[in-house]
Formats: C-alpha cells, structure tokens, sequence
C-alpha cells in the first residue's frame, strides 16, 4: 500500500477512477491515515488498523472540515488507543453512551409533575374506567376556564387540589412538600384532597416502577403518617333510606316539576349505580331484545344489568333530545348537547318535602344495597349489579351470574321496593315503548 505525504493540493488531487466504487490516499507523515474518495465525488479522511486479529476502519471527516494537521492528531490519537489494546468503536460507543446518559439524567430533571402525570394518564388509561380516568384530571386542572355547568354559579372552574403540585419539578415531590400541601388542603376541602391524596399515591408508585422516572421519586414520599394525619380518616357516610321512607320519597321525588330528574333520581335508586354512572348512560346501552342496560363502571369500565320492568317504563317516558338518556334541555350556543348535572338541589328539596334529612345521591345507592337485606339476596348477586368488587375468592374465581339470573333477583328487588312505596305497577301490563338500539348488552 503506497504511501504519500499529504499536501493540499494532492487532497484536492485526489478523486475515484471511473469504474471503481472508491480509492484509497495513504498517509506517510501518520500511519493508518487516509484520504477516501467514492464515485459520486464525495471526499474523507479515514483511520484504519488492525486490532484483536481484525482490521478496523473509522471515518474521521470531510477535508473540507478537517485540516491535515487536524486529521493528522486524530489519527495518531486513534493509533495511541490501539497500542494500549482499545477498539476506538467501542470507545467511541461509551462515549456517545455516556453523553446520552448525562443529557437524559439532566432532562430528567426538569421533568415536572405534570409532564411525569400526563404521560401517567396515558399509559394506565386502557386500565381505568372513565369515571376513574376523569377523577385524576379533575384533580390536577388548572381552572380558570369558563364552564356553563358544574361550578355552582362561578362560571370558572376551579383549580384541582392537585394543581400545585403539578407545576413542581419531580424531583421536588417529596415528603416534606406532600405534608405543607396536606395541610393546606385539608383546611379548605379535605374530602377532594383525600381522593387526590390516594391518586397521587398511585401516580408515584408508578413512577418508581419506571426506569425513566425513578432515578428522582425514591419510595412514595405521599405515604407517611404527617400526610395521613393532616387529612384526617374519611368519615363512613350513614344516609340511606329506610323502609318506611320509600313512599314519601318516591311521592316527592315524582312530584318533582322536572321529569327528567324525577326519572333519573328513581333509577339511581332502582339500579344501585353510582350517580355519575347513570347520568352517563346513552340510549345505546339500552337493549330491549335481551332487557339490558349497559352502565359505564368506573372501575371495570362497562358492565350490563337487567333492564327492569318499572326503570324501562320510566325511560319510555323520557324525551329523546340527544344520545343522553338523561339530556339537559339546555345546551350552550355551539355546544354539544349534554346530560343533566347532578340534581343535587332538586332531590334535597324532594327530600325536604318527604321530611328526609341528609340523603345523598350517593346515599341513594348506599339504599339499595342496605334494603336488599330485606329479601336476603346473595351478597354476590347485589355486588355484580352494583359494580362491587367480588369480596370472596369463591365469587371472584368460581360464581358467574348470566344477565338472566340477575334479572330473577333484580326484578323481584325492584316490585318489593314498589310495594313498599305503594306505587301500583304490573310488569306484566307495561310495554315501555322503547327502541331496540343494541343486540350486543346480553352477558
């Protein structure tokens, strides 16, 4: 191989014979250094030597870039790594490695709560249920935006009680910081804040199992005893109606001027389903063919229960403004139509008529699970209805309750309610003139 000192103009000399793919400059001056030239004209300077019984070649630059002094140390910096036993590729690897891992470990510091928490929502997502997945955004908004529903008159929504910490590096997140937050929330709303206290710590036991994230969050620093403490225990909610209240309750409730409400406050009860889980159910869910009615779960994300006689016969009776069963007839001026909000003030007044203190909406589904006792049904068959969790390894693993099966005990829950409230209904008379709108409700 035939070597020469390099020059500028031999540099500039050197080109690629037609009919070959490259050519080869050697170095005189620095050994392993060579100038390549290809058939499109393109030019570098190369190192090349043997190491470990093979031959290694590295492209150093273009001469356009590199001077030959410049080349020159190069190489020889190259065949220095080679006489102590290197492979300069691998050298070269750790290097880039090593950069990457300082680029990655100092952007890993500028990564706030909120961007750790967004990609968070987006990896567990498929996993939660709507409801569940609009609990972790509501608790981390922002607020401020204008909102026709919901806000109780203020017309902005207000900032989630985790939205102070959204804005703090995680690396931040620590203990000492989730305690101030604790205390300063527990002042104002401490039931929000204990719900964003238990999303929290699930996001940050998440971000320890993250190979991107925990190098920052060490342990959960949401689960100490100051934070539990300043939160103070959830207080067990005791309203439910009694056995003796269902008349008066059902006579209000149906006297309600709003038909709407008047129907969804009765299938609230009727069903056992969470408020929001009635609110969000769309005349698509309804399934006639095999009696049906398909609840958006918040945990499991969607299960079907028994469309009872009296429930469809209330639902015949709605009014089809929209894809909500329970539609608002109010819709914002370039807004989708929606369904009604929570008619919390509607159903206190219905319970002040029927002189019934301090039953909850929720406390309507709290009634239905405690007044099934009075017809003895299987724990597991109220559970499934409900969107319990199955409590029992026997009803986790072994029992499962077609849709036929639940109805024989749904519907005989739903006419003893009715007699107690001394509302005549005959199931077998009612044709509720619904639409079938899915054949795929039955389980």
């Amino acid at each position: 191989m035939g070597r020469v000192n390099f020059t500028g103009k031999r540099v500039d000399a050197h080109c690629c014979p037609e009919g070959r793919a490259q050519a080869f400059l050697w170095d005189a001056a620095s050994p392993g250094l060579g100038l390549r030239a290809t058939a499109n004209g393109a030019k570098a300077y190369v190192f090349q030597a043997e190491i470990h019984g093979g031959t290694v070649r590295l492209t150093i630059g273009d001469p356009r870039s590199w001077s030959i002094e410049q080349a020159q140390e190069e190489a020889r910096r190259l065949q220095r790594l080679i006489d102590d036993g290197k492979d300069p590729r691998v050298v070269k690897a750790e290097a880039h490695a090593a950069l990457a891992a300082k680029a990655a470990a100092e952007a890993l510091q500028a990564v706030t709560v909120g961007d750790a928490w967004a990609v968070y929502l987006e990896d567990r997502r498929p996993h939660w249920g709507e409801r569940h997945y609009q609990d972790h955004i509501a608790k981390a908004q922002a607020g401020g935006a204008v909102a026709i529903r919901g806000t109780r008159g203020r017309g902005v929504t207000i900032a989630g009680p985790l939205r102070p910490l959204m804005l703090l590096k995680l690396r931040d997140l620590n203990a000492p910081t989730i305690e101030a937050w604790a205390a300063r929330e527990a002042n104002t709303r401490p039931t929000s804040a204990r719900l964003a206290w238990r999303l929290l710590k699930g996001f940050l036991s998440w971000c320890a199992e993250q190979p991107a994230y925990a190098p920052v969050v060490t342990g959960n620093s949401a689960k100490t005893k100051k934070t539990r403490e300043a939160l103070g225990p959830a207080g067990v909610k005791q309203d439910t109606l009694q056995r003796a209240q269902l008349a008066d309750w059902f006579a209000a409730v149906q006297r309600l001027n709003n038909p709407v409400i008047a129907a969804y406050l009765q299938t609230l009860l009727l069903t056992g389903a969470r408020p929001g889980e009635v609110l969000a159910m769309q005349w698509e869910d309804i399934n006639i063919k095999w009696k049906g009615l398909t609840i958006r779960d918040k945990i499991e994300g969607e299960r079907t229960i028994p469309l009872t006689p009296y429930v469809a016969h209330l639902l015949a009776a709605l009014p089809r403004r929209s894809a909500w069963v329970f539609s608002s007839a109010v819709t914002a001026p370039g807004k989708a139509p929606q369904p009604i909000s929570k008619p919390h003030q509607m159903h206190e007044r219905a319970c002040a008529v029927a002189g019934i203190e301090g039953l909850t909406l929720q406390g309507l589904r709290r009634s239905f699970k405690s007044l099934t006792e009075w017809l003895e049904c299987p724990a597991g068959v109220v559970a499934q209805i409900m969107g319990h969790k199955p409590s029992a390894t026997a009803e986790k693993h072994y029992t499962v309750r077609p849709l036929d099966l639940l109805r024989v005990h749904h519907e005989r829950i739903e006419a003893w309610m009715l007699a107690q409230a001394e509302i005549p209904f005959d199931a077998t008379l009612s044709e509720p003139a619904l639409k079938v709108v899915r054949l795929s409700g039955a389980q």
